[in-house]
C-alpha cells in the first residue's frame, strides 16, 4: 500500500507529492492528461517552432515561493530568466509606469507627487519578503509567524479594499499601475483584501522580479517531476480518474483539482456547493514577425506588460465581466513576452506572445477584435506583426485544465473572504469530509498562482496525519 496517492500534476500536486516523497513517504501522481503540469505547460499553439504557455508564462510568485526555494530544482533544469523590467504600465501618451526590480525606479516612473507615497508605502517591507511570505502563505494554525509586527503592518495596509490603498497616491499613474496589479486575481477594486493582492505582487517584483522559466513554463513541471522520482515518487500520466476506486490502495488521497471535481470523484455531495467560480479568460497566443511595437520604450523591456488606460477603465472592465455579466467594450489585458530574454521560444527574430482579458465565467463569444484593439491604442501596427493566433475562451480554457471551471484560471472566485477563506470557511482548509482524503489546489490558500504553496501546506496536513496513524 502507498502512503499517498495524489491526483493532478500541477504545480501543487506535484509540490505536495515532493514534500511527501522528501520525508521518505512513497508515492505516486496520477494526471488525467497526457503530460505533466496543469497550469504550467509548453506546447506549439500556433506555428512550428514557436512555443507557447497555454496558461501562466511569468512567475513573480514562482521565483519568490519558499517552496520552491527549498528545493534543487535548478539541478533539474529550471532557471529563471529576468527581463530588463519585471512589468510596465504603458499609457496612451507613450509614456509607461513601471514594476522595476528597484523601488527608487519604480517611484520615479510615478512622478514626483506619488513618489515618496510609494517608498513609504513599501518601506517597511522592503528586504523582508522570505520571512513575509512565509508568514504570509503558510498553513494556518500550525506554524507561528516569524515575523509578527511584519505580518500585523501587512495586515493593516493589505485587508482593507486597494481602493482605499490608492487613495495614497495623489495622480492617476500609481492608481492604475496598482490597479492592474490587483486585476491579476480578477477581482473587483473594492474587494475585502485586494490591497494585499497588489501589494504582494509589487514585493515579489522587488524582491525577485518577475522572470519566466527558460525554455517555457513546462520547464517548471518538469523540474518537480524530475525531482520526485529520484526521491523514489512515481508519475501516471493519460490516467483520469473518475472516482475514488480507480486509483490504487493508500493512506492518504491529495487531489489538486477543483472542489466540484473533488466532489464528483469522492462522492461529497454538496459539501462544496457554496463555492463561488469567478470570471473566465479569453486568452490569445500569437506568433509575431518580431517585437510588439509599443509606443512607450518601458514596454519593450519588459517581461509583463498591463493594458488599461487608467483606473476607470480598468475598474469598468473588472465590473463588467465580474458582476455585470458581459465581455467588457475595453477589456483590461494582461500580456506577456517572454521571447524577449528567452529566443530559443521563437524561429530566429519572431517571437511568441501572450494576451488574455477577462470574461464572464463560461462566456461563448469572441473577445478577438476587442483585444486587438486594446493592443493597438498602445501598439500601434500590432496587428501588421501576426502570423498565426490561437484564442481560447472560457470552454476552451476549461476543456484543456478540468480545474479552469468556466474559464476561471484560479479555480475559484478570489473575491470576498473567499480570496483567503477558500474552499470553505475552516480552521483546516485542506481537510474533507474523509479523514484521508486531502485537497491541494489553487482552491486553498494561499490561493492562485505558480508558487506550489498550497500543495506544500496540504502536504503538511498530510503527513502530520501520516504520522499519527
Amino acid at each position: 500500500m502507498l502512503d499517498a496517492v495524489v491526483v493532478g500534476a500541477g504545480p501543487n500536486g506535484l509540490t505536495a507529492a515532493v514534500e511527501l516523497a522528501r520525508r521518505g513517504f512513497s508515492v505516486a501522481v496520477f494526471e488525467a492528461r497526457e503530460t505533466v503540469g496543469g497550469g504550467a505547460r509548453t506546447e506549439e499553439l500556433t506555428l512550428p517552432g514557436f512555443r507557447h504557455d497555454p496558461c501562466s508564462a511569468a512567475h513573480p510568485l514562482g521565483a519568490n515561493s519558499p517552496a520552491f526555494k527549498a528545493m534543487p530544482l535548478g539541478r533539474y533544469g529550471l532557471e529563471w530568466l529576468h527581463h530588463d523590467l519585471p512589468m510596465a504600465h504603458p499609457f496612451l501618451d507613450g509614456t509607461a509606469a513601471v514594476l522595476s526590480r528597484s523601488v527608487a525606479e519604480t517611484a520615479a516612473s510615478f512622478g514626483p507627487r506619488d513618489a515618496g507615497t510609494y517608498r513609504r508605502l513599501v518601506a517597511p517591507f522592503t528586504g523582508r519578503w522570505d520571512t513575509l511570505a512565509r508568514d504570509f502563505m503558510s498553513l494556518p494554525l500550525t506554524a507561528l509567524p516569524r515575523a509578527p509586527v511584519t505580518l500585523a503592518r501587512f495586515g493593516l495596509v493589505g485587508l482593507p479594499p486597494s481602493t482605499w490603498l490608492m487613495r495614497r497616491f495623489r495622480d492617476d499613474r500609481a492608481r492604475t499601475l496598482f490597479a492592474g496589479l490587483v486585476a491579476h486575481v480578477m477581482g473587483p477594486l473594492e474587494g475585502f483584501a485586494s490591497g494585499a493582492v497588489g501589494l504582494v505582487f509589487a514585493l515579489a517584483a522587488h524582491a525577485g522580479g518577475w522572470p519566466v522559466a527558460r525554455g517555457g513554463s513546462q520547464s517548471i513541471s518538469d523540474a518537480l517531476t524530475a525531482y520526485l522520482k529520484d526521491l523514489g515518487g512515481t508519475v501516471h500520466t493519460d490516467y483520469e480518474v473518475k472516482r475514488l476506486d480507480d486509483l490504487p490502495p493508500a493512506r492518504a488521497y491529495v487531489f489538486d483539482t477543483s472542489p466540484a471535481a473533488l466532489s464528483r470523484i469522492a462522492g461529497f455531495g454538496r459539501y462544496y456547493e457554496r463555492y463561488r467560480y469567478g470570471p473566465g479568460v479569453f486568452k490569445i497566443d500569437y506568433a509575431l514577425d518580431g517585437p510588439v511595437p509599443w509606443a512607450a520604450k518601458e514596454a519593450r523591456r519588459a517581461g509583463t506588460v498591463q493594458i488599461g488606460a487608467n483606473t476607470a477603465e480598468i475598474g469598468a472592465a473588472l465590473h463588467a465581466s465580474s458582476r455585470e455579466g458581459r465581455a467588457p467594450d475595453a477589456p483590461f489585458l494582461i500580456t506577456v513576452q517572454p521571447s524577449v530574454v528567452d529566443p530559443s521560444r521563437a524561429p530566429n527574430g519572431k517571437q511568441v506572445f501572450w494576451a488574455y482579458g477577462h470574461v464572464p465565467n463560461g462566456w461563448t463569444g469572441d473577445l478577438t477584435d476587442a483585444i486587438e484593439r486594446q493592443l493597438e491604442r498602445f501598439a500601434p501596427g500590432f496587428r501588421d506583426r501576426v502570423l498565426a493566433r490561437a484564442t481560447a475562451g472560457p470552454p476552451e480554457v476549461a476543456a484543456r485544465n478540468a480545474n479552469y471551471v468556466g474559464g476561471d484560471i484560479a479555480c475559484g472566485a478570489a473575491s470576498g473572504l473567499q480570496l483567503m477563506l477558500r474552499p470553505k470557511l475552516s480552521l483546516f482548509p485542506y481537510s474533507t469530509p474523509h479523514p484521508a482524503v486531502f485537497i491541494c489546489s489553487s482552491a486553498t490558500p494561499p490561493g492562485p498562482g505558480v508558487h506550489g504553496m498550497s500543495g506544500h501546506n496540504a502536504a503538511k496536513a498530510v503527513w502530520r496525519m501520516l504520522r499519527q496513524s
